[in-house]
C-alpha cells in the first residue's frame, strides 16, 4: 500500500481513534501518544491492511487494546493518583451554571467510567462516534442483538445512577 492510499484510508479515522483513546485514558497527551503509536503500527503493517474487510474496525480494536494495555501498566497506575484537570471551555453562562454543568459532566464521565469495558466501548462507539450496529459488530466481534442489549443496559445504568444522585443532592 502506497502513502496516498494509506492516507486516504487511515487519516479520516484519526479523530475517532483519538476520541476513543481519550475516553479510555482521560488524558489528552496520552491519547495523542497512543494515536501516534497506532498510526505507526498501521503504517508498518500497511501491506497487510488490504486483507482486512474493515480497516477502521481493525484500527479501533488496535487503539482499544493499546489503551487497555497502558491502563494495566504499572507506570500508568503509579500516575493515576495525579490530578488530571481538563481545560474548561469559556461559555456564556453564569459562574454558578458553569459549576453545575461541569459537575454534571464530571458525574456522567464518572458513571460511564464505572461501566464494564465492553459496555463503555459500545456506548462510546454508538453514542459519541455514531457507529452503526454493523460497524460495532465488526469492532467487537459481538452479534448485533447482544450489542443492543449491552447498549440498552449501559444507558439505563448510567441514567438510573445519574437520576438517583441528582435526586439525592437536591434533597428529593
Amino acid at each position: 500500500m502506497e502513502l496516498k492510499a494509506f492516507t486516504q484510508l487511515i487519516l479520516p479515522t484519526q479523530g475517532r481513534l483519538f476520541r476513543l483513546a481519550k475516553l479510555f485514558l482521560r488524558n489528552r497527551e496520552e491519547a495523542e501518544d497512543t494515536l501516534q503509536e497506532v498510526l505507526m503500527k498501521l503504517w508498518s503493517h500497511r501491506q497487510q491492511l488490504e486483507s482486512y474487510q474493515n480497516v477502521e474496525a481493525f484500527a479501533v480494536q488496535m487503539t482499544r487494546n493499546l489503551c487497555l494495555d497502558k491502563l494495566k501498566s504499572k507506570e500508568w497506575q503509579s500516575r493515576a493518583g495525579e490530578a488530571n484537570w481538563e481545560e474548561v471551555e469559556e461559555q456564556k453562562v453564569s459562574p454558578y451554571q458553569q459549576v453545575e454543568l461541569s459537575d454534571s459532566a464530571a458525574l456522567m464521565r464518572k458513571l460511564i467510567d464505572e461501566l464494564p469495558e465492553t459496555a463503555k466501548l459500545i456506548l462510546h462507539l454508538r453514542d459519541v462516534e455514531e457507529y452503526s450496529f454493523e460497524e460495532i459488530e465488526q469492532v467487537t466481534g459481538m452479534n448485533v442483538n447482544h450489542i443492543r442489549v449491552v447498549l440498552s443496559r449501559a444507558r439505563k445504568e448510567v441514567r438510573d445512577k445519574f437520576l438517583k444522585i441528582q435526586a439525592y443532592e437536591s434533597g428529593h
